[in-house]
């Protein structure tokens, strides 16, 4: 499906961060993910999202990908800083994708008289651009969510998320992923040196 985990959408407490960690491979995978992460209502025809949206899509999740890197890297007692080829490129980019409007959405009643957002009759590839980019401009712009922007610690992984924990001591993406490779991995470590 491609979008950012085998076990489903990675759900990283933004949907500008969800697609960071998708990896949209196509018409398909892009309008799969474009579905779960609610930006299209149940309903919508996927016949609108071509190929022609995939580029776009995915220049918009380098450019929040760049940024968010360059947040966390520059934080004090973060990591060292990691070059990265124009932030203000990216900045200036997602600035662009940000400046179209937003998809229009209509609530309407389902079959027991609740209210629900309105399957999009003809998406747009732009005004579903803007929703993400929007998104990542709320939150690079907002000091309390850049404070809680954290890079998953586990082994290999690169996963960005909105630490909401009590206490932000979240350490993992996914504590069913990351969190039990780790838990695994120590025991591994521990049971080695009980048997050396």
């Amino acid at each position: 499906m491609g979008i950012g985990s085998n076990d489903g959408r990675f759900d990283s407490g933004r949907v500008c961060l969800d697609l960071v960690a998708a990896r949209p491979d196509g018409p398909e995978g892009l309008g799969s993910w474009l579905m779960a992460a609610g930006l299209l209502p149940p309903g919508t025809p996927l016949g609108a999202v071509t190929a022609c949206w995939v580029a776009p899509f995915q220049e918009l999740r380098a450019c929040v990908g760049r940024l968010v890197d360059a947040q966390i890297d520059r934080r004090p007692g973060g990591p060292a800083p990691v070059r990265h080829t124009g932030p203000d490129g990216a900045l200036a980019r997602l600035n662009a994708f940000a400046a179209a409007a937003p998809p229009a959405v209509t609530a309407v009643r389902d079959g027991d008289g609740e209210l629900v957002r309105a399957p999009i009759a003809r998406p747009e590839c732009a005004a579903l651009l803007a929703a993400v980019a929007r998104d990542a401009v709320d939150l690079l712009t907002d000091p309390v969510a850049r404070a809680r922007l954290r890079r998953c610690e586990g082994d290999g992984c690169r996963r960005v998320y909105l630490d909401t924990s009590r206490g932000r001591r979240r350490r993992w993406c996914s504590s069913e992923v990351c969190g039990n490779r780790e838990r695994v991995a120590r025991h591994r470590r521990r049971a080695a040196l009980t048997q050396a």
